[in-house]
C-alpha cells in the first residue's frame, strides 16, 4: 500500500531554491498601463513590452539577482474577478519577453490580489514565483473587501501543472486595514499563511515606498519557518538592518530616478545599492 501524504511537508528554502543564495535582491518592473485599464492610452503594445525589457536590463546589468513584473500602471486596481483576459495575456507575454531578454529568476504580481491570474501568466511565461498580497484571511483594501484565495489558487496551480511556481505571500500587507483580523496576532497570521502552503512571507510598510517596521520584521522572522522578504521601503541606508532577518528584498522606489516609483530605473542608483549589498554579503 502506498504511503499516505503527510499533513505537513517540509519545504526547501524558496529563496535559495530560486536565486541560489540568501540575501537576494529582486527589482520590481512597474509596467505601463495595460490594455483594459483606465490609464491605457490605446498606443502600440510593443511600447509596453519594450519599456519592461528596458527596465529589466537596467536592473540586471547592474547586479540585481531577479525581477518581478507588476501591473502597477493599472491604477485604480480591479478586484480579482474584474480583471480581464487582456491583462493576463499582456502580462504573460511581457514577462516572457523580460525573461528571454535578461535571464535570471522572474516573478509576477497581478494587482489586485489575483493569484489565479498570476499563476496562469507564470505558467505561460515560465516564471518562477508569484507575489500575492492577501493569501490567507481577509482585509479591507483600497479596492474594498479582499479575501485570501489560497484554496482556489493552489488547486488551480495543481490543475495546470505549475507546482514549481512558488508563492510569496504578504502578511499584514500595505494599502489596507486589518480590523477584520485585529484579534489575531502577527505570529498567528504568519502561521496562517504558512499553514495555507505559502512558500515565503513578505513584510511591508503602510504604503509603496514606506519602510517595514523593524520590530515587525523581527517578529515574523522569529515566528515562522518560511523564508522572509521585505517588500517596500528598502534603501542603501536600511538594507543592512533588513538583511539581519530577511532572506530577500523586493525593491523599486529607491532605485528609480529621484526615488519615485513612477519614474524609470536609474542604473547609477542600482549600481550604488548593489555595491552596498555586496559588502553586506561579503
Amino acid at each position: 500500500m502506498s504511503k499516505p501524504y503527510p499533513v505537513y511537508i517540509e519545504k526547501p528554502n524558496a529563496i535559495e531554491e530560486i536565486f541560489g543564495r540568501r540575501k537576494a535582491v529582486i527589482g520590481v518592473i512597474h509596467a505601463m498601463p495595460l490594455p483594459g485599464s483606465s490609464r491605457y492610452d490605446g498606443g502600440p503594445i510593443d511600447v509596453i513590452y519594450d519599456h519592461a525589457v528596458a527596465e529589466a536590463r537596467r536592473y540586471r546589468e547592474n547586479g540585481v539577482d531577479g525581477l518581478i513584473v507588476e501591473n502597477h500602471g493599472d491604477i485604480p486596481f480591479a478586484k480579482p474577478d474584474e480583471i480581464g483576459h487582456e491583462t493576463a495575456a499582456v502580462m504573460a507575454v511581457m514577462t516572457e519577453r523580460v525573461r528571454a531578454a535578461v535571464g535570471g529568476p522572474v516573478g509576477i504580481n497581478v494587482l489586485a490580489n489575483a493569484p489565479i491570474t498570476a499563476l496562469a501568466c507564470a505558467k505561460a511565461a515560465n516564471a518562477d514565483f508569484i507575489r500575492v498580497n492577501q493569501w490567507a484571511n481577509a482585509y479591507v483594501a483600497n479596492e474594498g473587501f479582499m479575501e485570501g484565495r489560497a484554496g482556489a489558487a493552489t488547486r488551480f496551480r495543481s490543475w495546470i501543472g505549475a507546482q514549481h511556481v512558488r508563492v510569496f505571500a504578504d502578511v499584514h500587507v500595505k494599502h489596507g486595514a486589518h480590523a477584520i483580523v485585529a484579534d489575531r496576532s502577527l505570529s498567528e497570521m504568519a502561521r496562517d499563511a504558512e499553514f495555507f502552503d505559502a512558500d515565503a512571507l513578505i513584510v511591508t510598510g503602510q504604503r509603496t515606498g514606506d519602510s517595514a517596521d523593524p520590530a515587525e520584521l523581527q517578529h515574523f522572522a522569529e515566528n515562522s519557518a518560511l523564508p522572509l522578504l521585505v517588500g517596500s521601503g528598502i534603501s542603501r541606508d536600511n538594507i543592512g538592518a533588513i538583511f539581519q532577518y530577511a532572506d530577500a528584498a523586493i525593491i523599486a522606489s529607491s532605485l528609480k530616478r529621484n526615488g519615485k516609483w513612477w519614474h524609470e530605473v536609474d542604473p547609477e542608483r542600482v549600481k550604488d545599492f548593489m555595491s552596498v549589498v555586496e559588502r553586506i554579503r561579503g
